[in-house]
């Protein structure tokens, strides 16, 4: 999503519109980037800023249970912040694009930041984001991951919602699905499957501009319990499936499902968030 641009959901072929839950995990799930809220630690060279919000832009990736991954610099002041008071706000902005931008989507997600070790967690984050690969080995990076708690949906003027982590009902971990969403991702890509589901432009709500001509076209970066993700150069869309899936096979039925869906309408519908 450079310069701002808005991240392409791809919608389902169901028109009935989703519960707050629903839309709010779909909005998340479909931004690579947050604004991130800490807590201003207390500073010597800043003593009147202790307490303060801060706020700062993070890109993120996702677990497959929804929870959010960072990728971080002790360097930075919103990890200092963190590992001084790990509660953490993180805004998922879905109204670029939009005329009226407050008549948009907008999620914010409270919870606390703790660093993860997993290496599952830091290859979806670099499958995610494959540029931080240039960095994300120097010492001082590291992978956190976001336990949400409660999240706040405004879906438009007069619809907000306050949701428990509970009322959000993020999946549960899929073992399976982690255990072979690698060699998962290598075949859907070989098989071309990127391109398929990515968005095409004729006939989707948002069109995405087509990348420069060394650029490859779209391929899938991630799947999870909830759909996959897709990356062409610096955008990114979002594809999610009809039911909750949680083995390498059902994902694969669950894709070659919505290809088949596509091919046959000649395109896939509009951006939903």
């Amino acid at each position: 999503m450079p310069n701002g641009a808005a991240s392409p959901t791809l919608a389902r072929s169901s028109p009935a519109p989703a519960a707050p839950a629903e839309r709010a995990r779909r909005l998340m799930r479909a931004c690579d980037r947050a604004t991130l809220a800490t807590a201003q630690r207390p500073d010597e060279a800043a003593p009147a800023t202790a307490g303060w919000p801060y706020p700062s832009l993070v890109l993120v990736a996702f677990d497959h249970d929804g929870s959010p991954l960072l990728l971080l610099s002790t360097l930075a002041d919103h990890t200092r912040n963190l590992l001084a008071d790990d509660r953490v706000g993180l805004l998922f902005d879905g109204t670029a694009g939009l005329a009226q931008p407050l008549t948009g989507a907008r999620l914010s997600v409270l919870g606390r930041a703790v660093r993860s070790d997993d290496p599952g967690h830091r290859a979806r984050y670099l499958r995610r984001h494959p540029d931080a690969a240039l960095y994300a080995g120097f010492g001082d990076f590291a992978i956190y991951r976001v336990a949400v708690e409660r999240a706040h949906l405004v879906a438009g003027f007069g619809r907000i919602h306050w949701l428990s982590a509970a009322e959000l009902d993020l999946p549960h971990p899929a073992p399976a699905l982690a255990a072979g969403e690698a060699e998962l991702l290598d075949r859907l890509n070989a098989d071309g499957l990127g391109p398929a589901l990515g968005p095409s432009g004729a006939g989707d709500a948002e069109q995405v501009p087509d990348p420069a001509p060394n650029q490859d076209s779209w391929s899938l970066t991630g799947v999870d319990p909830e759909g996959c993700d897709l990356r062409r150069g610096g955008y990114v869309a979002r594809v999610d499936f009809e039911q909750r899936i949680h083995d390498p096979e059902s994902a694969r039925l669950a894709l070659d499902a919505l290809v088949r869906i596509r091919r046959g309408s000649g395109a896939a519908g509009g951006r939903e968030v």
